[in-house]
C-alpha cells in the first residue's frame, strides 16, 4: 500500500519554496535574503553572493556587500544590476552599497500581486501533488493491493492534507501582504 509520507514531504517542500520566494520579496527594509537568488562568477563558477562576500546591514535601509576578493566587485555589481531587484548598486571600489528606497503605494500593490502569484503557484503545485497521490492509490486499488474502502479513506485523507497545506499557504500570503502594506 502506498504511504502518505512521500506526498506530505512534497507538500512541505512546496511550502518551504513559497517561504523562500516570500523572503526574496523586498519589503522596504534591507534584508540579505533578497540577494539569495543572485549569483556572480567566482573562479569560473556561478556562486550565490553570500558565498563570495560578507553582507551587512548598517541601517534599516542599506545593505553593504564586501567581496572577499576585490576583483569580484565589478562582476557582483553587474549581477545585481541585471537581477530583478530593481536597486542600483553603488560601488566605491571596496564595497557595494544597496540603498533600499521607501516603497511607494504603487510598488506595494505590485509586490502584493507578486506575493499572490507565488501563493497561487504553490496552491497549484499542492493540487498537482494531490492528483498524483490519488492516482497512485487508484492504481494500487486496480492492482488489488488495497480495497475500495481503503481508496475512499486515502482520498479523504489526501484531501484533508491538501486543505491543511492550502490553508497554510493562505495564512503565509496574508501575513506577507500585511507586512508589505504596513511599511
Amino acid at each position: 500500500m502506498p504511504d502518505y509520507k512521500e506526498f506530505t514531504r512534497k507538500m512541505e517542500k512546496t511550502v518551504d519554496v513559497l517561504i523562500s520566494d516570500f523572503d526574496a520579496v523586498r519589503a522596504g527594509r534591507a534584508n540579505a535574503k533578497v540577494l539569495d537568488r543572485i549569483t556572480g562568477p567566482y573562479y569560473g563558477a556561478e556562486s550565490p553572493i553570500a558565498q563570495v562576500a560578507s553582507i551587512s546591514s548598517p541601517d534599516a535601509r542599506t545593505l553593504v556587500i564586501q567581496p572577499w576578493d576585490n576583483s569580484l566587485l565589478k562582476a557582483l555589481e553587474k549581477a545585481i544590476q541585471s537581477s530583478e531587484l530593481g536597486i542600483n548598486p553603488q560601488n566605491d571600489g571596496r564595497v557595494i552599497r544597496l540603498v533600499f528606497p521607501q516603497l511607494t503605494e504603487e510598488r506595494r500593490k505590485d509586490l502584493t500581486k507578486q506575493v499572490r502569484k507565488y501563493a497561487e503557484e504553490s496552491k497549484v503545485a499542492i493540487r498537482n501533488i494531490r492528483r498524483d497521490a490519488v492516482d497512485t492509490f487508484k492504481k494500487a486499488q486496480k492492482k488489488s493491493e488495497i480495497t475500495e474502502d481503503d481508496l475512499k479513506k486515502a482520498e479523504k485523507d489526501i484531501q484533508e492534507m491538501t486543505d491543511k497545506y492550502t490553508k497554510k499557504i493562505d495564512e503565509l500570503c496574508a501575513a506577507k501582504e500585511k507586512e508589505l502594506m504596513a511599511i
